[in-house]
């Protein structure tokens, strides 16, 4: 399948620049996978499709601000990173600005070199370095607060006012180097709607890294690799995602990331089962669904991963047909922007 298959017109101007004034305004599209029919809401209406019985599946991940700008020891010239993945020891996997000029052995110093980065190499994707963090105290999450920015991505150029909008009202797990964006819609008087309608909500967690920022460089999907991301399924939730399915409700994940989680776990073990480990699942056209009956996501990428996911899960035709929809009607994109709910 053609890397191509998957491009739309978008008009830069409809990528959503910064969050509506209260989450739930956001606009929420409906389409109905087995007819097409495509319904034009508010996402405060969302409650009216869900039933009772059913379970709504949250990723409580949470953003660590972990884009960190400094200089270079040896130059004092400027140098950013992005830290994505710890590996053990204070060693991190990080994307850099400029990554060619970080040779083996190069320092780099943030605050007042309070918190160091000794580049040790490459990581093996394009801008990658592993580098081993120095610092003083115990606490790198606190310094991280007080050193780091919020890592928004590369098409948001609007300085955000109130680093709490790129964080879901659950977020709990810190870890996460990108928003779960499809759960920015949420508040929490949503959720006690949701729930006294009968809905049970499960957390689970999945912590976005690198996937998020790599574009799709293949000619053909089938070659793409995904980037491996930690997740957890607590007992809690498996249970609760369990009972849903043996009384005939619906589990309706909320982000493409709480998707991959729980096709992940039911892969490996057949069904839903507390589990935690590393996925790099690539969710494309063919694959087969095993646990998510309903999706809410926000509206992709051309050629992204996340839209061919969605791809597969409504087919690549109704989607880029909702998609040329959403362009006409001036939805909002990416992670500020208007939501769907595919049924």
């Amino acid at each position: 399948m053609d890397v191509s298959e998957f491009d739309f017109h978008l008009p830069e101007e409809l990528i959503a620049q910064s969050p509506p004034p209260r989450r739930t305004d956001s606009r929420l599209m409906v389409l109905h996978r087995e007819t097409g029919e495509l319904e034009h809401r508010r996402f405060s209406d969302l409650t009216e499709y869900l039933r009772p019985g059913d379970v709504l599946v949250i990723n409580d991940t949470r953003v660590r601000p972990a884009r960190l700008i400094g200089m270079k020891k040896e130059t004092g010239g400027r140098v950013e990173i992005l830290l994505l993945k710890p590996l053990g020891e204070d060693r991190w996997e990080v994307l850099a600005k400029p990554a060619r000029r970080l040779k083996p052995g190069s320092t780099l110093l943030f605050g007042n070199g309070e918190l160091q980065a000794v580049v040790e190499g490459e990581s093996g994707v394009a801008g990658g370095r592993i580098v081993r963090l120095r610092y003083e105290g115990k606490d790198l999450e606190a310094l991280l607060d007080r050193l780091g920015e919020m890592p928004l991505p590369p098409y948001i150029r609007k300085r955000l006012d109130d680093p709490e909008r790129y964080q879901t009202v659950y977020a709990r797990a810190v870890g996460s180097a990108a928003a779960p964006t499809a759960g920015l819609h949420f508040t929490t008087e949503l959720l006690e709607e949701i729930r006294g309608k009968g809905v049970d909500i499960a957390s689970i967690t999945l912590h976005v890294g690198l996937g998020t920022f790599r574009p799709v460089t293949a000619e053909r999907v089938e070659d793409h690799r995904m980037h491996a991301e930690y997740y957890e399924v607590g007992e809690k939730a498996a249970e609760k995602i369990r009972a849903a399915r043996k009384r005939g409700g619906r589990v309706v994940a909320v982000g493409t990331t709480s998707v991959r989680t729980l096709e992940t776990v039911a892969g490996l073990h057949g069904r839903i089962v507390p589990a935690k480990g590393w996925t790099d699942i690539f969710i494309y056209p063919g694959y087969r669904f095993r646990v998510v009956d309903a999706l809410i996501t926000n509206f992709h990428l051309p050629r992204s991963t996340l839209l061919m996911l969605v791809s597969a899960f409504a087919s690549r035709r109704r989607i880029l047909a909702a998609y040329e929809e959403a362009v006409k009607l001036r939805y909002r994109f990416f992670s500020f922007g208007d939501a769907m709910l595919i049924l």
